[in-house]
């Protein structure tokens, strides 16, 4: 953990606001219904008891990285690896859960599937949603299918691409998704790039959720180029994660908050 890292982290905690100084009724909600809601719905254990039986797995596969990679992990990593280093953490896929529960989203795209528990958490706030997820590594979307299978997703659909081979074919399309979730390129260059080419499929109402916003200076400098986008009205600093909104008719205003 570097130097710049610990001092983000200090700042943050410095500054981060718990619901009782939002003056914004728009951020209070998300805050209080979203974030600070601690309720455990079903969904949870289901996923809980899959990431048990990962745990107790001896299988290891190749990665074929295409963005940053981790700072952590060889090539060849074990499914356990995987998923204590590189996998959403309960928390983190919470959070997108109560997202997509309390906003309704019903299509949703996601970059970065790893082995695809962020994907499920998604998936199980609404089984009538449709989710596009995106990952270049054929062996890891391989043992995300396989978890896909185990808890009964039925709408999700995996794309074994790179992200601007997507791009590329999906701006042929007229699409627009409620929820994005970008996890899978940590590079300020490729994340501001990302993050411009998918203000194409978006609507008045969508939410971009950027992992990792504090995994490096590159990652940070990428974060407050994004939140400075004159077509992003809120965004949300919850450290680990960042979120934005292109709420019509709604002054700019940049949030930190405890999460």
């Amino acid at each position: 953990m570097n130097t710049s890292y610990i001092n983000r982290y200090l700042s943050y905690l410095v500054f981060a606001k718990t619901k009782y100084y939002l003056h914004s009724p728009f951020v209070y909600h998300l805050m209080v219904n979203v974030i600070q809601d601690d309720r455990y719905f079903y969904a949870f254990d289901e996923i809980n008891n899959l990431k048990t039986e990962l745990l107790q797995s001896k299988k290891t596969i190749t990665i074929n990285e295409h963005g940053a990679g981790s700072r952590k992990m060889a090539n060849t990593r074990s499914i356990k690896q995987i998923l204590k280093i590189a996998a959403a953490t309960p928390k983190k896929g919470k959070l997108l859960f109560r997202l997509v529960n309390y906003f309704n989203c019903n299509n949703i795209l996601e970059l970065g599937t790893s082995i695809g528990l962020s994907t499920a958490y998604m998936a199980k706030a609404n089984p009538k949603n449709n989710i596009t997820s995106i990952e270049a590594c054929a062996n890891t979307i391989e043992v995300a299918l396989e978890n896909f299978e185990k808890l009964k997703l039925k709408n999700i659909k995996t794309i074994n691409t790179t992200f601007s081979n997507f791009f590329e074919e999906e701006t042929k399309q007229n699409k627009q998704y409620d929820l994005v979730y970008i996890d899978g390129d940590h590079k300020k260059e490729s994340t501001i790039n990302y993050f411009n080419q998918l203000l194409h499929f978006k609507n008045d109402h969508s939410i971009f959720v950027f992992d990792d916003i504090n995994w490096s200076t590159g990652m940070f400098k990428a974060w407050q180029e994004i939140k400075a986008h004159p077509e992003v009205t809120i965004s949300i600093d919850l450290f680990q994660l960042g979120i934005i909104f292109f709420k019509k008719n709604q002054a700019k205003q940049n949030f930190q908050l405890y999460f």
